[in-house]
This record gives C-alpha cells, structure tokens and sequence, in this order.
C-alpha cells in the first residue's frame, strides 16, 4: 500500500483520520459482542453504566484528539455535538423502551438487537450525513432551512409536546405481518427461524418479533436523526466532526440504555431544556448575521448548549427523586 495515500484528502481530512476512527469504532464492536457479550445474559445497571462510562472516556478522548490535531474551535464544536447528539438520543431510549415492551422482548436479548442496531445506525447516519454535507457544500443557504427547522422544532417541544407512539397502529409493523410471515413468539435470540407453514405444511422462514423489533429501532433512530443532523450541520459543516461525534455518541448510548430504561422517568423534566437547546442552536446562525460575526464562537457555543443540558438534568432529578423506578421489558 502506497503510504502516501493515507494523507490524501477524503472529505476536507487526510485519509489517516478516518481509517484510525473507522478502527476505533471497529474494534469496539469486536469487543462488545466477541468478548464482553459472547453469551446472552440480562444486562445489569452497574454492568451498563461502567460499559457506558468506556465509550464516553472514549468518545471525550476521540474529542482530545481532534482539538490537538485541528484545533481548539474543531474540538470545541466536536464537544458540542457529542453533548448535544447524546441529550437528544435520550428521547430515542424511550423510544425503544416502549419497542422492547410491545413485542415482549426478554431482557437478556435486548443487546442483541441494539447492538445490530448500532450498525444500521453507523451506515445509515453515514449517508444522512453525506447528502447533508453535500446539500449545504453546493447550496449555503440550507443551513438557515435546518435552522428554521430547528427553531420550530423547539418551540413545538415547549408548547405541543409529543405524543408516545402507538406501535399497535403502526403502519410498518402492520404493513410486515401482512406481506411477510411472522412468528407471534420468540424463538431465543434469532432473527428467523424455519418452521412448517400453516397454510401448506411446508418449512418457510419466518421473521421472528426480535427483528421486527430490530426494524422499528431502525426506524426510529431514523426519525430522530431528522433532528439531530440538522443540530450537528448547524453547530459545524466539517463532515468528520459531524460523522464522528454521532457515531460515538451514539456508541456510548447504546451501552447506557439499560441503566436509563429502568430510570427514564427521571429525566421527565429535561424535553424542556432539549427544546431550548434546538432553538438555541437553531438561532445562532441568525445572531452572528445580526452581530456580524462570520461563525458564533465556538466557547460560548458549547458553554450555553452544556449549562442548559445540565440544568435540565438537574432539576429533572431533583422533581422526580421520589418516583418509584420502572425497568423496561419483560
């Protein structure tokens, strides 16, 4: 392999870069389902939370890592992100809580279908993110639309409020038990399994209620990334930062689900200071028109977005420190 191709430009960033963060991320999936997660088993709080705390030591370092080679504004924008993509996925574990608790998915199999989770969510933010750079590359004026769109995003958080989805009525789960066949139970931790057709008698493969628990955690991941991209595009257009700060986000969310499943309505309070946060972000970019400014600064940036997070989730625990605490699942 010719070394020089490793400092070639890909997306604005040498080569290098990106196959050292393709690795990293590599080798965590490696080590979370070869070695710590080789055999089914219930996920304990303290087993999530010390596994959570690994990607996030990670994912700040990762973070280390861009402020030395880019710079203290990449690094801080980097931070930003990561913050923000994190606060904002946590509406995601309830999300999936509720997916867990509809198709009755046992507890030791809930790793399983996050875990393949995380790699639809890796390439489907890929591409996401890859048409989001392209659109604001060619067209500059779509950063004010994803602001736009955040703003109201926002507000509607404050005022509408959101209503729990109804998987029951759901036209995708709907729409796969009628064309495709599906078992009404579990079958361990697969995916499909082959059984004898009701209709005649033959062995047919049918879709187990794990995977259709693994296509609505797809698609949910998809519906909220609708938010969380424009956020990240409106907080830097660097398609690495961008890329890497969702990713290991995302990572350290996953491992930090079963923790937060058992105590999601503890953080009732804080959908209010997301909201403020999206209009926050949102409106940066018309405040440094205003304040002629060519970016908003970086510092305050991270420093506004993190105080709201954290007062959110202080007031959240302080409101609701007598509530009794609920696990998902069966």
């Amino acid at each position: 392999m010719d070394v020089a191709l490793l400092f070639v430009d890909w997306l604005g960033k040498p080569m290098w870069m990106w196959l050292a963060f393709l690795a990293i991320v590599l080798a965590l999936l490696v080590f979370d389902l070869g070695v710590l997660h080789r055999d089914n088993h219930e996920i304990e709080v303290r087993e999530s939370l010390a596994l959570s705390s690994l990607y996030i030591s990670l994912g700040l370092a990762f973070g280390a890592f861009v402020w030395w080679q880019l710079g203290a504004e990449s690094g801080m924008n980097y931070l930003t992100g990561f913050v923000v993509e994190k606060t904002l996925a946590l509406d995601n574990v309830f999300v999936i809580a509720l997916i867990f608790s509809f198709f009755a998915v046992p507890r030791k199999y809930q790793h399983r279908v996050l875990f393949w989770g995380i790699l639809g969510v890796i390439v489907l933010r890929a591409i996401m993110i890859g048409l989001g750079a392209t659109l604001v590359s060619q067209f500059s004026w779509v950063l004010y639309l994803f602001a736009i769109f955040l703003i109201l995003t926002g507000i509607k958080m404050l005022w509408v409020g959101e209503k729990e989805p109804e998987l029951g009525n759901n036209p995708v789960v709907n729409f796969l038990r009628r064309r495709f066949n599906v078992t009404d139970e579990h079958h361990g931790q697969a995916f499909f399994v082959k059984k004898p057709n009701a209709r005649n008698g033959r062995m047919t493969w049918f879709m187990t209620p794990l995977f259709l628990a693994l296509i609505m955690v797809e698609i949910a991941d998809i519906v909220f990334a609708v938010d969380s991209v424009p956020a990240i595009f409106t907080i830097t257009t660097d398609p690495f930062i961008v890329y890497t700060s969702n990713v290991f986000a995302i990572l350290g969310l996953r491992a930090l689900y079963f923790a937060l499943a058992a105590m999601i309505h503890r953080f009732h309070y804080l959908k209010p200071a997301l909201a403020i946060v999206l209009i926050f972000i949102g409106s940066k970019i018309f405040v440094a028109d205003v304040l002629d400014l060519e970016k908003f600064p970086a510092a305050i940036s991270l420093g506004v977005t993190f105080s709201i997070i954290v007062a959110g989730i202080v007031w959240s625990l302080a409101k609701t420190r007598d509530k009794p605490t609920t696990v998902s699942g069966p």
